[in-house]
This record gives structure tokens, C-alpha cells and sequence, in this order.
């Protein structure tokens, strides 16, 4: 595995698109009273522990198994994401990150392969074949996916609620032994390559505020 290849595709830099989601939190802030950093922290663990755990286990599961099923895998990730508009952001990001991981990798067979789905592959899926052509382990490719999620979110409400940038980036440091254990499980999961397998943790308002926020007339972030 190159460290520097795995840096590259978790920085928050990477022109992949998360720089202009939010994941839910710009909803949040307008329609649950988010508005200090424990308040941020609270949906960032919930966020965490429910649909990017699924994510984090989806891209572990393609990692490790540069043969999986795509196209069972793709409708398993539909059917963990009720909302229309949290589908649309998944498959935008991915097509954003597959045009770099194949700037990154030209002759990358997995990255060359044409997506099951006409909109492109999840962002999850992406990140797993990302991680492969890495040579990351399946508990490092979850832990990009984790990392590149929680980080978003952090930088997000910085932008938001005007949060100390240091503060913030320390409550994400606080949760580093939590992201291990989680990437740990996440790898767990994925080793029989089942999509069928794969956990369906969930949580209501993530759906419901993705429907909220695309129908937003003024918003900052896409989602």
C-alpha cells in the first residue's frame, strides 16, 4: 500500500466533490436547531454509526473482492437509501472521485469497468475500487470512507455555525479509537463478499432532511 496514495484519495482536498456536501448537516442546522459543536458532534455520531457505517462496509466489501457482484451490490445500496436526493449525491460523488482514481490510475481494469447503474457507481463503490487500486486492506478502504465522511461533516459546520476549526478537528481526533473499532467491523462484514449481507443500519432524518434539503430554494452545500 502507497500512505501517500491512501492520504491523497481521504484528503478533503481531493476535487471529488465532498468539499460542497454537507451530508445532511446544512438541513440540520436549519431544521433541528444544530448550532454548537456538541450539538454537530451528536450527528456526526449518528451519522457515523448508521448510513456511513453501511457506506464504510459497502466500499471495505469492494476492496477486498475486486470480483464482487457490482450490480447486486448497487441495488443493495439503493435500498439503504430511501431518499431520491441522498441516491443523486451518492452517485455524483461517485462519478466525481472515479474521474480522478482514473487520472490517478489510467490503467486500472476495475476503474476502467462501466458502472451497473446509467448515473454512475456510489460513492462507496467508488472508494473500494479507489482503495484496491491503493493495495489498501479492506479496514483501511473503510476507514477512507469513514475518515473522508466524518471529515466533511467537521469542515461543513466550520463553514456553517462558524465553529473554532481546532475545536472541531479535536472532537474528530477524540473519535479515532471509535473509527478503528468501527473500520475494524466494517471489514468484518464485508470478508463473504455477500451484498445481500449488508448491514442495514438506518436513521429517518438523514432520508428525511436529504428531501428537505434538495427542495431548498437557497442552500450552500448540494446536500
Amino acid at each position: 500500500m502507497s500512505l501517500a496514495e491512501l492520504l491523497l484519495i481521504a484528503d478533503g482536498r481531493l476535487p471529488a466533490g465532498g468539499h460542497a456536501h454537507s451530508f445532511g448537516l446544512e438541513a440540520a442546522v436549519r431544521r433541528l436547531g444544530v448550532s454548537t459543536q456538541a450539538d454537530v458532534e451528536r450527528f456526526l455520531d449518528e451519522r457515523t454509526a448508521t448510513v456511513g457505517f453501511v457506506e464504510a462496509t459497502a466500499t471495505a466489501m469492494v476492496c477486498g473482492h475486486p470480483d464482487l457482484d457490482r450490480t447486486r451490490l448497487d441495488v443493495e445500496l439503493d435500498a439503504r437509501m430511501p431518499s431520491p436526493a441522498q441516491r443523486a449525491a451518492s452517485r455524483q460523488l461517485g462519478r466525481q472521485a472515479l474521474r480522478i482514481g482514473r487520472v490517478m490510475w489510467p490503467n486500472d481494469a476495475a476503474l476502467a469497468m462501466r458502472p451497473p447503474h446509467r448515473d454512475g457507481d456510489h460513492q462507496a463503490v467508488v472508494w473500494g475500487l479507489l482503495a484496491a487500486a491503493a493495495r489498501c486492506t479492506p479496514t483501511q478502504a473503510a476507514l477512507v470512507s469513514l475518515h473522508h465522511l466524518t471529515t466533511a461533516i467537521a469542515s461543513a459546520a466550520v463553514r456553517l455555525l462558524r465553529l473554532d476549526p481546532i475545536e472541531m478537528h479535536a472532537g474528530l481526533l477524540r473519535r479515532a479509537a471509535a473509527l478503528d473499532e468501527l473500520a475494524d467491523r466494517c471489514a468484518e462484514l464485508a470478508v463473504d463478499a455477500r451484498p445481500d449481507r449488508l448491514p442495514a443500519a438506518s436513521h429517518p432524518y438523514v432520508d428525511l432532511l436529504a428531501e428537505l434539503h434538495h427542495h431548498d430554494d437557497e442552500r450552500l452545500f448540494h446536500s
